[in-house]
């Protein structure tokens, strides 16, 4: 937790905005930031945005809210520039069966929950995308030391990882890209059609 105030710190010294994920091992700064936003009516105070998408089988409306008054944590000396504490909650209806996800942060930003929606959804974004990089590529096993050719190696796996996720082999069950990504690689010519019109 120190080394992350540290980073906090060169961020706000760089004039950069901040959005930081609480986790449980933060002990009493996350207990605090979830018992204010148990509190429905201090919920209330709390800007506020969400976003319904519907993705294949399942439906996901995604919840934000931000408070930029934080006079009551007492933690909030400890790190550079913190103004906001925000709250996502996800929740995902997929075949009839739901699930809910709740996240807290910490954040320099104001009040603009507009802008901490998309910090929160382009972190995601990023996390996915390595999460898939090494999944499906195995990404962080790669030990290729010439620095031209690791960079060239990552551009093509994220040209391939966007044509994975568009491509649906028509003539087999949905799929995880990796087994895409085997299925493709023993038979090229039989999934050609497939590829070239994602």
């Amino acid at each position: 937790m120190g080394a992350q105030r540290e980073i906090v710190s060169k961020i706000r010294k760089k004039d950069a905005d901040y959005v930081i994920s609480l986790k449980g091992n933060q002990g009493a700064l996350h207990e605090d930031v979830k018992l204010y936003f148990e509190d429905e009516e201090l919920l209330k105070k709390c800007a506020y945005t969400y976003k319904v998408e519907k993705a294949r089988s399942s439906i996901e409306k995604r919840e934000y809210w931000l408070l930029s008054d934080v006079s009551w944590l007492p933690q909030r000396t400890k790190w550079t520039g913190l103004t906001s504490v925000g709250m996502t909650r996800n929740t995902i209806i997929k075949n009839g069966k739901t699930s809910i996800e709740t996240r807290f942060f910490i954040s320099s930003l104001t009040d603009d929950v507009v802008l901490f929606a998309r910090a929160v959804r382009g972190h995601w974004m990023v996390e996915s995308m390595h999460h898939h990089l090494d999944v499906t590529f195995r990404e962080d096993a790669n030990q290729t030391l010439d620095k031209r050719a690791a960079f060239n190696l990552n551009i093509m796996r994220k040209m391939v990882l966007n044509v994975l996720k568009l491509v649906e082999l028509s003539r087999m069950k949905p799929m995880s890209l990796k087994k895409k990504r085997y299925a493709i690689s023993l038979n090229f010519r039989r999934f050609l059609d497939d590829l070239l019109a994602a």
